[in-house]
């Protein structure tokens, strides 16, 4: 795939970038290394100071980075700046918390004074130069998730982004130049995916992180595994949200338009498996399509837009290949299933909401990753949560009931990385955010996030010390 900024909006490519040579990429290696010798010793103070530099520089520039996200990967304008003061919120989260996150840990005295020692103290110390594989879906919000506490551990942090998002990839390695890091402390490499097992399994390369699909996730890791280096993969998901009859009604469907079309539905996290229980599925799903029906599709440069274009033409051909393959074997459009009439260019596509779908559908299985929704009817909360867990994918979850017991039910019985009582998954610095089964493993965000990669050290004193 040709690294280049290409407007889904129209089409049109806009500009291209030449992958770095072997020369180049050798070069931001050596200084990957060399800025973690520099950075690692740095004080949390110092740390914290550069992290907020960066945050306020972010800050001011939010206008022009979000028309840069929409401009490549067609997300509505509102939504990219709300993903650029998400990710200033993020950074600031952790320039204050790393510290205290990162503390050192003092074990049981009996423990240690069992071991035969008079003190043991855990510490955490960073790794070194961290390879980020990132997706185009959330290009700024990703990328900070990772970058904020790594940097903020001692780690330094090398970004492949998406070949679709070049021009936000660039813009954040000038970024935390600007804010006055050390340099190596944050570099993106402009490479195509092919470039990516010789830089993993280069020694200076110490873990890898990746957002992306399960192929990717599959091949980094077990490159990754081979070289037995640390890894962390947030992958596909097929997120159910279940309606049971104590549910607001009016809420849950108007929170699961947005749950479903956020970022023109092209979100890992994104609900995309609507299952109702029979007492409230009329109610329900007769709310949600006329909510998904009312959207306004177009320009995502307009602020009146709900829903922009699909990020790319072979993105919207998959979509429509489920659609197609759903309704072909008897599932119902209720609104959308199509390319909107009379749409020239771009990779639009209609918000859709689909019933009467099987396990012998492809959309029963696989991820849609866009603006397509599927609802279910169920006779009873038994049957939703072996419909929620009939899929491959566990990131997370969500559930409509206001009942304390089917609440607990839920929260044992769902296999997933969160489960979201009524409201819609989302992720916060606060709270760890990973998922299960084939949504990956390990987490990001909060005090999980940051220790993911550090070495988790203990420090044991002997009887001399006394």
């Amino acid at each position: 795939m040709a690294i280049a900024t290409v407007n889904p909006a129209t089409g049109e490519t806009l500009k291209t970038f030449d992958a770095l040579n072997a020369g180049e990429i050798e070069d931001r290696l050596v200084r990957a290394e060399q800025g973690f010798q520099l950075h690692r010793s740095s004080s949390f103070a110092r740390r914290a100071e550069l992290l907020h530099k960066a945050a306020n520089l972010l800050e001011a520039d939010q206008d022009d980075v979000a028309r840069t996200m929409t401009t490549e990967m067609g997300k509505p304008l509102a939504q990219a700046r709300a993903e650029a003061a998400k990710s200033v919120k993020a950074m600031r989260w952790y320039a204050d918390h790393a510290e205290a996150l990162l503390g050192d840990e003092r074990p049981d005295p009996a423990d240690v004074h069992d071991s035969g020692a008079v003190r043991a103290v855990v510490r955490y110390r960073p790794l070194g130069p961290v390879l980020a594989v990132m997706p185009w879906n959330f290009p700024l919000w990703q990328v900070v998730r990772f970058a904020a506490p790594a940097l903020m551990a001692g780690n330094t942090g090398l970004l492949k982004h998406a070949s679709n998002v070049p021009q936000t990839a660039l813009y954040l390695e000038e970024l935390f130049r600007r804010a006055g890091y050390p340099d190596g402390c944050f570099q993106t490499l402009l490479i195509g995916s092919g470039a990516v097992e010789d830089i993993l399994r280069d020694p200076r390369v110490a873990a890898a992180t990746l957002t992306g699909s399960e192929p990717a996730g599959r091949s980094v890791a077990s490159i990754a595994g081979d070289e037995v280096k640390k890894t962390v993969l947030e992958l596909g998901g097929s997120d159910p949200y279940v309606v049971l009859p104590s549910a607001d009604l009016d809420k849950a469907a108007k929170v699961a338009v947005t749950a479903r079309v956020q970022n023109n539905g092209q979100s890992c996290i994104a609900a995309k498996r609507f299952i109702v229980h029979n007492d409230v599925y009329d109610a329900f799903t007769e709310r949600f399509t006329a909510g998904m029906a009312a959207l306004t599709v177009g320009d995502p440069m307009d602020e009146d837009t709900d829903v922009g274009p699909l990020a790319s033409e072979q993105g919207r051909s998959d979509l429509e290949e489920l659609v197609d393959d759903a309704v072909h074997q008897g599932a119902r459009a209720l609104c959308g299933g199509r390319r909107p009439p009379g749409a020239q260019a771009g990779w639009f596509y209609e918000p859709t909401v689909l019933t009467g779908v099987t396990p012998s559908m492809r959309i029963h299985r696989e991820e849609a990753f866009g603006p397509v929704a599927v609802v279910y009817r169920v006779a009873d909360l038994d049957e939703a949560v072996a419909l929620a867990n009939d899929t491959p994918f566990g990131l997370s979850s969500n559930a409509w009931t206001r009942d304390p017991a089917e609440q607990e039910r839920l929260a044992r019985d769902l296999v997933a990385g969160g489960v979201f009582f009524n409201g819609m998954t989302a992720s916060h610095p606060g709270l760890p955010f990973g998922g299960a089964k084939r949504s990956g493993y390990g987490r990001e965000l909060a005090g999980h996030g940051i220790r993911e990669f550090c070495n988790m050290t203990t420090l044991w004193y002997g009887p001399e010390e006394e």
